[in-house]
């Protein structure tokens, strides 16, 4: 199974940074952004082993979750050891947490401690 982590708070910035400093640098991780960078500092760039997918803005859960579910079944393809999902906004992180807890992804998903930053 696959460790999540849900990401929220602050701006993208804020988000990639604590994404970056929870990295395990011996696990293969995969990052689900929602967003777009802000485009002064890209705290993620040292990791060069990282599978970084990026998503449009918007709220995933209200939105359906489509875009969520496919970018997540192709980073579910060859499954990381680490993956952090990043949120725009911690406005339903409880629902998506709940979406990802039914099938299929409850088998394939072990959910941390939200990180909000």
């Amino acid at each position: 199974m696959t460790l999540t982590t849900l990401v929220s708070g602050g701006n993208a910035a804020t988000r990639e940074a604590a994404i970056a400093a929870a990295i395990d640098p011996n696990a293969s991780t995969a990052i689900l952004i929602e967003g777009l960078p802000d485009g002064k500092t890209d705290p993620l760039a040292a990791w060069s082993t990282l599978q970084i997918t990026r998503i449009a803005p918007g709220c995933i859960c209200c939105s359906g979750n489509l875009t969520m579910r496919v970018t997540l079944n192709r980073i579910l393809r060859r499954p990381p050891q680490r993956l952090f999902i990043s949120l725009a906004s911690d406005a339903h992180c409880d629902r998506i947490q709940s979406f990802l807890t039914q099938p299929p992804y409850d088998i394939l998903l072990t959910f941390t401690k939200d990180l909000r930053v």
